[in-house]
């Protein structure tokens, strides 16, 4: 199952290039559950096992889609997110003492919380969301979520990027050392 979700994204991105990078982190930073750190991954790998994307221009399109979706999200978060989750939020175990936690922890620490979120994956999806919710200043979440968005595109791009690239080189090292054995993943010569 997991090979046929991820040829799924190996088609889309070969189809849409830049833009399904863009699309699928925009619409997972936005609160939605989707493969958007998949799809940023798939994408930095396929650009170092076939260099037919630009790394570079994949962590810009991740790290384009992540600012403009967690902005949607602060949008959505602001506009109605105290209503929504004093109302709804019981189903997900919050209730008016977890919200005033909330609350406080934005205050006090809502820059921490945007940049770090990024990095964790419920987080990563509600966390704008969240600052919105709790009525963090705009300009410190833009500035937090900017920088968030641009080093977590940044080190996920560039790790699947090499990751890619050096399990090709040990591939292409072994299809092409006739006299050494390959140990089979590895890429190690016996």
């Amino acid at each position: 199952m997991f090979h046929t979700a991820t040829s799924d994204l190996v088609h889309l991105l070969a189809t849409y290039g830049y833009w399904a990078v863009l699309l699928f982190v925009a619409i997972e930073s936005t609160g939605i559950p989707f493969p958007g750190e998949t799809m940023l991954l798939v994408a930095a790998i396929y650009a170092g096992t076939t260099h037919q994307l630009s790394i570079p221009l994949i962590i810009v399109a991740a790290a384009s889609g992540a600012i403009l979706g967690d902005n949607i999200g602060f949008w959505a978060g602001r506009e109605g997110g105290f209503r929504l989750l004093r109302r709804y939020g019981h189903y997900i175990h919050l209730n008016e003492r977890k919200l005033k936690i909330g609350l406080y922890l934005f205050r006090k620490h809502g820059g921490k919380v945007v940049f770090f979120g990024r990095f964790v994956a419920v987080l990563r999806a509600w966390a704008a969301f969240l600052a919105g919710t709790n009525r963090m200043r705009w300009p410190a979440f833009l500035l937090f979520n900017a920088l968030g968005g641009i080093t977590w595109a940044t080190l996920f791009g560039l790790g699947g990027y090499f990751l890619g690239d050096r399990t090709t080189r040990q591939h292409h090292d072994c299809a092409s050392s006739a006299h050494h054995h390959c140990v089979a993943g590895a890429g190690v010569a016996q």
